[in-house]
């Protein structure tokens, strides 16, 4: 069912709770915490604009870190209050709460056209426990209720869950609408053929993804350390590879089920060791004894590009090999730009695989880059998201 979006919603004099993730990277500088990077602001600053252009007076929500239920000064949202009253030009007032609850919070409730950050939801235990007080303290600080934290969507927490029962309409921020129709369609109704790419290193990290993008995908091209693990079931020698051996008789069950759809590489590139400064690699076919495998081998780029460039629909999450030591970066850049230029409708799942387009410097050929690592790899999953699960239906 298609859930209720901000742009269903009448702002105009309303205050609005917005739950949005500003899980922003921190680093303590001349005494203070300054913002790393500010990319998570910047994607919802649209839903933030469009809120206070149709008069809505906006509470800010988020979490920061894992405070563990305690107050953690180098954990406040601060920073990021300051940042996004920069990003809104300074021609928007920009308060920050003392806290995210209580009298003082009550007493600072902004107007129509301002902005109230609250302080981190997780310096109370209650939020990640769902707390039924926790979360009506909450759901009273506003009229309506918008979600924009996908990243945070897998999380049935009080700011993403439990206040949505005391408020009268909850409805997706522009952001977690974009989320929900690239990845909706990617696993409901994708345009064929459908690819998808799974790298990184564990079977067991994506057991339900594989088995759920089976029965969706045309083709399903495996690569990384995960790829090991199929190969040793099959009976192919994998060296000193990373291999989970618990998992071997799984990795049987998921070949058997996928059939012909399931490509594995064909060639490595292989090494001795992953230590020191000047690493080196060798294509081989066949992994020796004393040797890991670190990426895709050139034949594997090219089997994999030939799929690629027939795809109507590509979904990628992880990356093809240990990327983030070149020249182990090859096989996934190589990717990454096939998938750029074949004109397919491109979905990345963040993290590992979102650096891995943006080393390759094709992120802006790519349809939708998802900002939830673990809620997109969910979503993949077939699993019903308990933050978008509890919107509104239209």
């Amino acid at each position: 069912m298609a859930k209720l979006s901000i742009r269903d919603l009448d702002l105009r004099g309303k205050r609005l709770f917005l739950r949005v993730d500003f899980n922003v990277p921190l680093e303590k500088k001349d005494g203070g915490m300054v913002i790393t990077s500010d990319k998570r602001i910047k994607a919802s600053l649209a839903t933030i604009e469009y809120a206070l252009e149709q008069g809505a007076a906006v509470i800010v929500a988020s979490h920061l870190g894992r405070p563990k239920g305690k107050v953690n000064p180098d954990m406040s949202l601060r920073p990021a209050a300051a940042r996004l009253a920069q990003l809104l030009g300074g021609k928007v007032k920009v308060a920050m709460a003392p806290d995210c609850i209580g009298g003082q919070v009550a007493q600072m409730l902004p107007e129509p056209g301002e902005v109230l950050v609250l302080e981190n939801l997780r310096f109370h235990p209650e939020e990640e426990n769902n707390d039924p007080e926790f979360s009506k303290a909450l759901a009273a600080l506003a009229d309506l209720y918008v979600n924009d934290a996908f990243g945070t969507a897998h999380r049935a927490h009080a700011s993403t869950v439990g206040m949505i029962a005391y408020v009268s309409k909850a409805a997706a921020g522009l952001l977690m609408e974009k989320e929900l129709q690239y990845l909706g369609k990617a696993v409901t109704n994708p345009e064929r053929p459908c690819v998808a790419i799974l790298g990184g290193a564990k079977v067991s990290d994506k057991i339900e993804v594989i088995v759920n993008l089976i029965g969706l995908v045309d083709r399903l091209l495996i690569g990384g350390a995960m790829a090991y693990t199929f190969l040793k079931a099959k009976g192919e020698p994998v060296g000193k590879s990373l291999v989970e051996d618990d998992k071997l008789e799984l990795a049987k069950q998921l070949m058997e089920k996928a059939g012909g759809k399931l490509l594995l590489p064909i060639d490595h590139v292989v090494t001795e060791s992953l230590s020191g400064d000047a690493l080196e690699g060798t294509t081989v076919t066949v992994i020796p004894a004393d040797k890991l495998a670190v990426d895709i081998g050139p034949a594997t780029i090219e089997a994999y590009k030939q799929v690629i460039s027939g795809a109507a629909t590509v979904i990628w999450n992880g990356p093809m090999g240990v990327f983030e030591k070149p020249p182990f970066d090859k096989g996934t850049v190589e990717l990454a730009r096939a998938v750029a230029d074949s004109g397919a409708t491109s979905i990345v799942g963040g993290g590992d695989s979102e650096k891995a387009i943006k080393s390759a410097g094709v992120a802006s050929k790519i349809s939708h880059i998802s900002t939830g690592g673990g809620a997109s790899l969910e979503f993949l999953s077939g699993i019903e998201l308990p933050g978008v699960a509890a919107l509104t239906e239209k």
